[in-house]
């Protein structure tokens, strides 16, 4: 007993022991590194980019210096951040080039979204609504099955009024195929569903129940850049498995931090479809483009 106890805290002892000396290995590349690139991962930290993904891009630019005539000033002298800023996002769109098809197809005919609570998921369907309704001159229809919150029925039930859009309130999974029957003179149905606690996966199963499958028909998970990237991460990874693949992400006003677009793209697949700013309907949101959301991750090399 006595020799096994000694064992395990040998081992646990050789465990922390090699911790310690990935640390003090991290730290001393750390100081190693130049100026600019050490600018560079102080800028992605802050803005809560993953450290696989920081180090990936780091790597990926140092390759760069090294590869070109500029590497002697741009790593020797260690202050040239302009040219590691510009490697950086070149890198980081070639990264995203895939990832700008997340809007609202023309012959999408429904649109579900799922999210947590409290991350705006009703006002951002009244911005698309309004949208598709005027802009794009689609005959919209509304269903919401989150009947968890009155005031959410009752949110949405205004905004239908305002965009003289129908709506239809569903109890349970039964009723779904009535409320779409109802609407069948609609070109486009946005479905409002209840957030709940989606890290866990029973209840992200009972709302998958709840969407329509087909071709036509497409899921956008609503996140907020507000909340913790590793709450944001195991919401994604549970809708992953369910092949949701799309995801707009809103109250970007609200933070300055807006790694989680980047990770959860770069982890999950995730296609960011819209980004929205704001409360105003329907003024507050637009697509997502790649080399707007670049410059606002890095933004500039001498901040």
């Amino acid at each position: 007993m006595k020799s096994r106890m000694t064992e395990e805290a040998l081992m646990d002892e050789i465990r922390d022991m090699k911790q310690w000396i990935m640390r003090m290995s991290k730290q001393q590349q750390l100081a190693a590194r130049p100026e600019a690139l050490q600018a560079l991962h102080d800028r992605l930290t802050a803005q809560e980019v993953g450290e696989p993904w920081s180090e990936r891009l780091l790597e990926a630019v140092e390759a760069e210096l090294a590869a070109t005539d500029a590497a002697d000033s741009a790593i020797g002298g260690g202050s040239d951040r302009d040219a590691v800023w510009g490697i950086a996002e070149r890198t980081l769109l070639a990264w995203l080039s895939g990832f700008e098809e997340g809007r609202i197809g023309s012959e999408t005919r429904v649109v579900h979204f799922v999210g947590p609570t409290g991350v705006g998921k009703t006002t951002s369907i009244a911005k698309l609504a309004a949208e598709q309704t005027l802009k794009a001159g689609r005959k919209v229809g509304f269903i919401t099955s989150d009947t968890y919150r009155i005031a959410a029925v009752d949110q949405l039930r205004t905004y239908a009024t305002i965009l003289n859009v129908p709506l239809e309130v569903v109890f349970s999974p039964a009723e779904v195929t009535r409320a779409f029957q109802a609407l069948e003179d609609r070109e486009l149905i946005f479905m409002d569903t209840a957030g709940r606690n989606f890290r866990n996966e029973l209840y992200v199963s009972e709302v998958n129940s709840l969407l329509q499958p087909g071709s036509r028909s497409e899921t956008f998970l609503v996140l907020s850049l507000t909340g913790k990237s590793s709450d944001m991460s195991a919401v994604a990874a549970n809708f992953a498995r369910f092949g949701v693949t799309r995801v707009l992400y809103t109250k970007q006003d609200e933070t300055n931090a807006v790694g989680a677009v980047l990770n959860l793209a770069l982890e999950h697949g995730l296609k960011p479809t819209y980004i929205a700013y704001g409360q105003t309907v329907p003024d507050d949101i637009a697509p997502f483009r790649a080399s707007d959301y670049v410059k606002q991750l890095l933004g500039a090399p001498h901040e």
